[in-house]
């Protein structure tokens, strides 16, 4: 990590906003606070910063809203802080862009350990692709150019529903559990596995004929997923 790695953090509570502001700078981060949206977006337009922490329930502008300005304007990195009950919540924000998510309540240790992966990820260069891309039954997945192709139309993936499935169909026939894929596709050692159920499940809406009955994307019970060829 360098010393300019800088962080803006977004919270309405004040003694969660202090804590974790503390504990970023005792990692050694520039931490910036924000109590709501608004200061939020005006910050950020006045500096540039390395990742963001960014807490969904705000006071005033939602912080949904806040993550889509913030992606539409550029790709900073965005780890949001989320209740427990806000998992629709949780999935649209990792729709929009967001990085990683963290469940209140949660250790401030972990959040520093997810800032710094997420920051890691974001810096560490890409695997170099494969010369080809890789076909499937009416599925292409492009990994030189990062698209995925079904049946002539192009996906709308996240950046990470494409990690998930470039990874998946290059090991097909091949469970996972959710623990390798956290490492694997997401670069992390330790995690919530739910996000790694989030996604399989949001990648499934878009790849698979039935969702609900898929064949591609396999669930192997007590493991985890396989990806199954269809040609």
């Amino acid at each position: 990590m360098s010393a300019a790695d800088a962080v803006l953090v977004v919270e309405d509570d004040e003694l969660v906003r202090d804590v974790v502001s503390r504990y970023l700078s005792q990692a050694g981060y520039q931490v910036t606070v924000a109590g709501d949206g608004a200061h939020a977006l005006r910050a950020a337009q006045a500096s540039a910063f390395d990742l963001v922490v960014l807490d969904l329930m705000l006071p005033g502008l939602p912080g949904l809203e806040v993550c889509r300005r913030l992606r539409a304007a550029g790709t900073v990195p965005i780890v949001m802080l989320t209740a427990l009950g806000e998992e629709e919540d949780r999935i649209l924000g990792l729709d929009i862009g967001a990085d990683d998510y963290i469940t209140k309540p949660f250790s401030p240790r972990e959040l520093v350990a997810r800032v710094s992966s997420v920051l890691r990820r974001a810096r560490s260069p890409r695997p170099l692709p494969q010369p080809s891309p890789i076909t499937d039954d009416g599925l292409l997945v492009d990994l030189t150019a990062r698209r995925a192709v079904l049946d002539g139309h192009e996906l709308a993936l996240t950046g990470r529903e494409f990690d998930l499935l470039a990874f998946l169909i290059q090991h097909p026939g091949r469970a996972f559990t959710r623990g390798e894929l956290l490492e694997q596709v997401w670069g992390w050692t330790f995690g919530d596995h739910s996000t790694v159920t989030v996604h399989v499940r949001r990648l499934r809406e878009k790849v698979e004929a039935n969702p609900t009955a898929p064949k591609r994307i396999a669930t192997v019970w007590g493991v985890g997923y396989r990806y199954d060829r269809q040609e």
